[in-house]
């Protein structure tokens, strides 16, 4: 398992180390309020999920067999995938749900760390059995691999707080230098912007491609660019957590290109991509789903449906 950057485990890890110091460091000068963790405690939630034997008799035999699910991700996106304080247990809302769905197949679940760009040929290579990494389900990605989507989220402009350059929505990226992690949707749209502002005679998006958030925070955090185009749980997280909300703002406004990420399979999978799907319906028809989306404040992006292949 790759060892997560600098920047982001100095993050989680100062939040790991104001809730204990919260807990027992205070002198009799310390009169502030304590805050809350912006990192819930979900384990309650996710231990409660029974294995149903009708769904696991459902999987393909080479998982039963194993009793695990070989899981790419990327590791470094809270708040939907990324590292604890100890630099070593992934933690996240999509890690409690993955969590969840291998509780109720009777399996377990194993994260496998990896750049965003390796993971659909990590599974059309059959490395690993699926894909959780926010990765939107789109018809050119269909064409790939399969998906059952569980989220729906859109495009974010995050900018240093205070918004000094006054980034007020797309149309002013012309001229900016703008970060996206490579292989991403966001990355996709920020050349498709730059091709815009060209086309409406204005200077191109100059596209500072990453391998992680992390390394887009700092790149912004630095004034190397002047945005941030990420999704709404990401940049929603890093605003309330960098410098304890003192970092960054997300641009107003409704999400850009909204649609739904999906679990990825590859399409010779698809037994297992049914099995998955019937688990994730389960768990959102019992409530479990809805509870992990609620402990990190993300009920704004449930789906009521697990649906195959749902991508605009």
């Amino acid at each position: 398992m790759a060892i997560p950057p600098v920047a982001l485990v100095r993050r989680v890890g100062a939040l790991a180390i104001t809730a204990l110091c919260l807990a027992g460091c205070g002198g009799a000068e310390d009169t502030a309020a304590p805050k809350p963790s912006p990192i819930p405690d979900t384990n309650s939630i996710v231990s409660a999920v029974a294995a149903d034997p009708a769904l696991a008799a459902a999987l393909p035999p080479q998982v039963s067999g194993s009793g695990s699910l070989r899981l790419a991700t990327n590791l470094q996106s809270p708040p939907n995938n990324f590292y604890a304080a100890d630099g070593r247990t992934p933690i996240g809302y999509e890690v409690d749900i993955a969590k969840a769905i291998a509780a109720k197949l009777g399996v377990r679940i194993e994260h496998q760390d990896e750049d965003f760009s390796s993971l659909i040929p990590s599974l059309e290579s059959g490395r690993v059995d699926l894909t959780m990494a926010a990765m939107n389900d789109t018809k050119e990605r269909e064409a790939r691999i399969d998906f059952v989507d569980y989220f729906t989220s859109g495009i974010t402009i995050m900018v240093r707080k205070g918004n000094p350059e006054r980034v007020t929505g797309p149309d002013a990226l012309c001229g900016k230098a703008v970060a996206a992690v490579q292989g991403t949707s966001n990355q996709h749209f920020a050349d498709a912007q730059s091709a815009k502002c060209v086309k409406a005679g204005m200077p191109a998006v100059a596209v500072e491609v990453t391998e992680s958030d992390g390394r887009s925070e700092n790149e912004l955090k630095t004034g190397r660019v002047s945005a941030v185009l990420n999704d709404l749980p990401s940049a929603s997280f890093a605003a309330r957590t960098v410098d304890d909300g003192a970092a960054f703002d997300v641009v107003p406004g409704q999400p850009l290109n909204g649609g739904p990420y999906g679990i990825g399979f590859a399409k010779s999978n698809r037994q297992l991509a049914d099995a998955v799907r019937g688990a994730l319906q389960a768990l959102i028809d019992d409530g479990t789903y809805g509870r992990i989306l609620a402990a990190w404040g993300l009920q704004q992006g449930a789906v009521r449906k697990a649906a195959f292949n749902g991508g605009p």
